[in-house]
């Protein structure tokens, strides 16, 4: 299995290598692409150094599968030239989401949807995979009319530059900036640019892509995204009404049994769902699971998950290993 990492040099790209490496994925030959600014240089991959080469090197490899994480305008360059080369492309950018020519998968709920004809396969936004993971279920049981969702979102979803920001605020040192503001000891309430209806791309990208995981355009979805200055994960406080009635033991059984999640719900022993315990591992972690006393049919819970694996890396590689498994590469 001949794997290109794309943007293997960023802060994805390092986890997705890690990721390939911990989950044994039977990578033969592993090709690691970047920037023009970063051919050459060396990245090291189960003991063994390998070179970073540019775009139109890597495609003329022929690599079975790319795994794509350098940015929407890259990959609607380059996702199809791999693609017309015969390279089953997995996205971790925004660019083909909402394609209706191309598949939005999480492993757990809708990877039945794949086929070989699927030579671009578009992997979620990291805030939308973390809570459709645990709607699936609840969906199937209950179905769900409406969802209001607030995130509080790491900065490592920024990237590289949002990480040295933080730390270069907490030791008092000035340098170039992220964000318009400062984000040690504040939360900003915008990730991405505003659309015309005043929401910003990530809120409204948990409104379309929810729908389209689930395969349900009358679910309602409203959405408030935050930065935080966190590095270990993304967090949700999530409001959910049902059409129908429901018993809390009987959410958190259903949870319980769902691959991928994790519950951490004991308030006599103060066991909730937090960043800090998230961060490196693949789960999504759920709790303060809870009726909403002031609606009927309706539920509160918080869930968490470290975005860079499985709100990026991981559910890609997750996707790979389907490929792999159904012999769809």
């Amino acid at each position: 299995m001949r794997v290109a990492v794309v943007g293997a040099t960023g802060m994805v790209g390092e986890v997705m290598l890690q990721v390939l490496a911990e989950r044994n994925f039977p990578v033969t030959e592993l090709i690691p692409v970047a920037s023009e600014k970063s051919v050459g240089k060396e990245i090291e991959f189960k003991g063994k150094k390998y070179k970073v080469v540019g775009m139109q090197t890597a495609v003329d490899m022929h690599p079975d599968i790319a795994l794509f994480s350098a940015g929407g305008e890259t990959s609607l360059v380059w996702a199809p030239k791999f693609a017309e080369a015969g390279t089953t492309v997995i996205d971790n950018s925004s660019a083909w989401r909402m394609d209706s020519t191309k598949k939005l998968i999480v492993p757990e709920i809708n990877t039945s949807q794949l086929t070989k004809e699927d030579k671009i396969i578009a992997n979620p936004n990291c805030s939308t995979i973390q809570m459709v993971l645990v709607l699936a279920p609840l969906h199937a049981k209950y179905k769900i009319k409406r969802v209001i969702v607030s995130t509080y979102q790491s900065i490592t979803g920024t990237g590289v530059k949002a990480v040295q920001q933080l730390e270069n605020e907490y030791a008092g040192v000035q340098g170039e900036m992220a964000y318009k503001y400062p984000i040690h000891r504040n939360a900003i309430p915008q990730c991405d640019s505003f659309e015309e209806n005043g929401y910003t791309k990530e809120e409204m990208k948990l409104v379309r892509e929810t729908q389209k995981i689930l395969s349900d355009a009358t679910i309602a979805v409203t959405a408030t995204a935050v930065r935080v200055p966190i590095v270990g994960g993304h967090s949700e406080a999530v409001n959910i009404e049902f059409e129908n009635d429901f018993d809390v033991s009987e959410i958190r059984s259903i949870l319980h049994h769902t691959d991928g999640v994790v519950v951490q719900d004991n308030n006599d022993t103060y066991t909730y769902p937090m960043p800090l315990f998230a961060q490196g591992k693949d789960d999504v972690f759920v709790g303060r699971i809870r009726r909403d006393e002031s609606q009927p049919n309706s539920l509160n819970m918080w869930i968490v998950a470290d975005n860079l694996r499985k709100g990026a890396a991981t559910n890609t590689i997750q996707i790979a290993e389907y490929l792999v498994a159904h012999q769809l590469v």
